[in-house]
């Protein structure tokens, strides 16, 4: 088997639009018949995804995944950093959790990261006709360069050619450029083959001074300039969409909130709101006011009880107690379900000092978080929430739901015995397997389901018992996630082959 096809995108700056051009070229490649795989030797991210061997990686690599066609698995990004505090955070190596380190403590753990990382490079090598690698960040971190592996660490390593992608709309596009290239030492500088430039809007005509002054200025060929995209949906690394420009004044029918706490996680689970035509959806940030709403979202969260006492301290929970006195429906999903229970117990300090935190009280469930995370796909449906006493059997029908579960928590409490979904064991057709709780009243919904609200029939029957009214959910027709995320990959890789030179960026590869 011949050496497959590699190449591997740094950006300037984190956001750059490295997740995006990587994504995009692996629409690409699979177009053309290529047997394509992604790859981020080190990720740091609180989105996550579970793969078809039973880990997690980052969103963004199973976003890139399913541009290529292929499963998601936890080569694809072997080093994941989830961080539990502003100086340490959880390192899953292969898809497995092995320890909570200080940053000090992972320095001095690269040399075993990057040995899981080689490995990985090793088997889609020898596994893939084509391997797109991302970088974190970007190369030109002085202080990261030792024992780097994220970046030009890696790429020496593999001996894998580099493109730099930078976002013009950010503003000053040549100095991230030059000045990235510039940082780099000189064997750094030989591995860089060129640039693309992301997310241009205007005449192109009134650029092509610039980019020939930086071809001439570098040496090296400007490959592609990609327009800006509107309204391009991607699933997000870690970075929240602009609250303004979701709201849809006027025109919705339904106004739901989410708090954004200090380690929120996989956020991307509100997408669908978000997106949805007939919801007015808005990220609420430290000290801002929290608005009247019809449903509030509580996320999932990497320091629950840190995210609890932060929930506080901003009000929230007055908020939301009003809220449900009025008549307002409430849903957290995994580390918000473990808040409205009536209790938090980190024994073992697994995310941050050992010790016991009242929940919010409303639902009778009590949490304790333990050492093995659970990490699953998953399908089932929903329960019967048209029940106005909350409770719900087995056998009765409800909307279907896909999605996954990543979590410490172990919960237990009479509030379980009603279930908010009940699931599917394995392959057996029957969801049986009680998750989540809702209250007596119908009034809140917890569950360990991520992923709630992306299959279209689910979000439906979750608007409906959340308030949206009959006619506004027929008029705004079903929102399919999964259909307008694939739309966007091809709508991306179709920029790629109008703008980039594939031939180029590749050579001498041909495709």
């Amino acid at each position: 088997m011949s050496p497959p096809i590699t190449l591997m995108v740094q950006g300037t700056t984190s956001d750059a639009g490295k997740t995006t051009l990587v994504a995009g070229l692996a629409r690409v490649l699979r177009r053309r018949g290529i047997k394509v795989a992604p790859f981020k030797p080190q990720n740091m991210a609180l989105n996550s995804a579970v793969t078809i061997d039973g880990g997690e990686i980052g969103r963004a690599q199973a976003l890139q995944a399913l541009a290529a066609g292929v499963a998601p698995h936890t080569d694809f990004n072997p080093v994941l950093l989830k961080p539990s505090t502003d100086i340490g955070a959880q390192v899953v190596i292969h898809g497995r959790a092995v320890a909570s380190l200080s940053a000090r403590d992972y320095h001095a753990y690269k040399p075993t990261a990057m040995a899981a990382v080689m490995q990985s490079w090793d088997r889609l090598c020898s596994a893939y006709a084509a391997v797109l690698v991302e970088g974190a960040g970007s190369p030109a971190e002085i202080n990261l360069r030792d024992r780097d592996i994220a970046n030009m660490g890696f790429a020496e390593a593999a001996d894998v050619p580099v493109v730099l992608v930078a976002d013009i709309d950010r503003g000053g596009v040549f100095a991230h450029l030059v000045g990235t290239l510039e940082l780099l030492s000189p064997s750094e500088q030989a591995r860089v083959k060129g640039f693309v430039i992301n997310r241009f809007r205007g005449d192109l005509g009134l650029l092509q001074s610039g980019l020939d002054w930086l071809e001439a200025r570098t040496g090296r060929p400007v490959f592609g300039v990609l327009p800006y995209l509107h309204g391009l949906f991607l699933d997000a690394e870690d970075a929240l969409a602009d609250s303004a420009a979701d709201v849809r004044a006027g025109e919705a029918a339904l106004r739901v909130i989410a708090p954004v706490y200090s380690r929120i996680s996989n956020h991307t689970d509100l997408d669908p709101l978000r997106l949805h035509p007939q919801v007015d959806f808005r990220w609420i940030g430290p000290g801002q006011a929290i608005p009247p709403a019809d449903l509030i979202v509580l996320p999932g969260s990497k320091s629950v009880q840190a995210d609890l006492a932060w929930l506080r301290a901003q009000g929230w929970e007055t908020a939301i107690r009003r809220h449900l006195r009025y008549g307002g429906k409430l849903v957290g999903i995994c580390g918000g379900f473990q808040m409205l229970g009536r209790e938090l117990s980190d024994p073992l300090g697994l995310e941050g000092a050992p010790g016991t935190m009242a929940g919010l009280g409303l639902l009778e469930v009590d949490t304790v978080l333990e050492q093995h995370k659970q990490l699953r796909n998953l399908r089932g449906r929903l329960a019967n929430l048209s029940r106005e006493d909350g409770s719900e059997c087995a056998g009765e029908p409800g909307a279907a739901v896909t999605g996954y579960e990543i979590h410490m928590g172990v919960s237990s409490g009479p509030a379980l015995a009603r279930p908010a979904l009940w699931l599917a064991h394995g392959d057996d057709a029957m969801p049986t397997r009680p998750d989540g709780a809702r209250s007596a009243d119908g009034q809140i919904l917890g569950t360990y389901v991520h992923g709630l609200f992306d299959a279209p029939a689910a979000l439906a029957a979750l608007l409906a018992w959340a308030g949206l009214d009959a006619e506004a959910l027929e008029g705004s027709g079903p929102v399919d996630l999964a259909a307008r995320r694939e739309a966007d990959l091809d709508r991306l890789a179709d920029a790629i082959e109008a703008h980039v030179d594939l031939a180029s960026l590749f050579a001498p590869n041909r495709l």
